[in-house]
């Protein structure tokens, strides 16, 4: 093994342009902890938000961007007794899944599902492990209930609403940017999809008649938070996974209250390792033989080289992808299954 490997670093905060490759030492695993040899690293809405100056590490994390990787474990650190090298996993990282090697917590290790390529299994950790954490954990989702996806194509709308229908039997609604996103959506299972573009809220009402929603999945907020607060029934949830349309809204904090209604939010990747781990086990439990057997499926929209990496962030900044863009590490061994 070399003492070096190839990364992606950026040039300050900008567009794809501030992207480049450069030389790195492969890191070390410490105690509990995994280095992975990446053969496909996952491209996430989170790394533009790095790349663009809005979205700094945690403490402790690597300053590399990347949130998810498929692999093989080279080596474990003091205390690791849950993998060994030569296993395949996927992986959700703290940072550094952009580089041919990366460390991260054994506990936030899971077994690529049977049947899946490499790249397969890098779309999924970061999608995953952010639906469940909002839907179930935050969101208490319940059988029967009904929720709003904002964004139904992205992979964590993906997930959501699979996961919402396979595991709680939800009647789930969605909204998208135009006519094939819809449709999409449609072919998931959501009941309703409606264009944002338009006044979604209404077209809602008019499919909900006196019903509320009792949870919504949102990444917009700004102007989108009392709109959808309007929507939730009694009792109803909202959580925001982020603020792309602004970071204050107007709330009425009385209807709030009346209704009794939560407003939430979170981040993910400050979660200590534990926290992270319960999530994992979880989706190994209860989501991977949904996988394995087709009823919950993932999408990728594009394979990329690793070399191409401007070209994939560009692709998540025009809005253009539906699932997940991934970038093949190892060309060679990206679209095999492990075994």
């Amino acid at each position: 093994m070399s003492a070096d490997m190839n990364v992606v670093e950026t040039r300050g905060a900008g567009g794809p342009e501030v992207l480049y490759h450069a030389r790195r030492p492969i890191p070390r695993p410490g105690a509990g902890e995994v280095l992975i040899r990446v053969i496909v690293a996952g491209v996430n809405r989170p790394d533009i938000q790095q790349r663009r100056g809005l979205y700094p590490p945690p403490p402790g994390a690597s300053e590399l961007l990347g949130l998810d990787v498929s692999g093989v474990v080279e080596a474990v650190g003091e205390g690791v007794s849950n993998f060994s090298a030569g296993d395949a996993v996927c992986a959700l990282v703290n940072g550094g899944g952009y580089a041919e090697y990366c460390t991260v917590p054994s506990l936030q290790c899971m077994p690529i599902p049977r049947g899946f390529t490499f790249a397969q299994a890098a779309s999924l950790p970061e999608v995953f492990f952010t639906a469940w954490n909002n839907v179930f954990m935050l969101g208490q989702l319940a059988d029967g209930e009904h929720m709003l996806v904002q964004g139904g194509t992205s992979g964590v709308g993906m997930a959501a609403i699979q996961m919402a229908r396979t595991l709680r039997g939800a009647t789930v609604y969605a909204t998208a940017g135009d006519e094939d996103k819809l449709q999409v959506c449609r072919d998931l299972g959501c009941a309703y999809a409606v264009d944002y573009h338009g006044a979604w809220d209404d077209e809602l009402r008019k499919q909900l008649g006196d019903r509320g929603i009792d949870l919504i999945l949102d990444g917009q907020a700004g102007p989108y938070t009392q709109r959808e607060l309007d929507l939730l029934a009694f009792d109803g949830r909202l959580v925001l996974i982020a603020s792309h349309l602004g970071a204050e809204a107007n709330v009425n904090l009385r209807q709030l209250v009346r209704r009794r209604q939560t407003l939430t939010g979170s981040t993910l990747r400050p979660r200590p390792a534990s926290y992270k781990g319960g999530i994992a086990r979880d989706l190994v439990e209860q989501v991977w033989p949904h996988l394995e057997s087709g009823r919950i499926e993932t999408r990728l929209h594009a394979i990329l080289p690793f070399a191409d990496v401007a070209e994939a962030h560009a692709i998540l900044d025009a809005n253009q992808q539906i699932g997940k863009v991934v970038m093949a590490v190892d060309q060679a061994r990206a679209e095999t299954v492990p075994g």
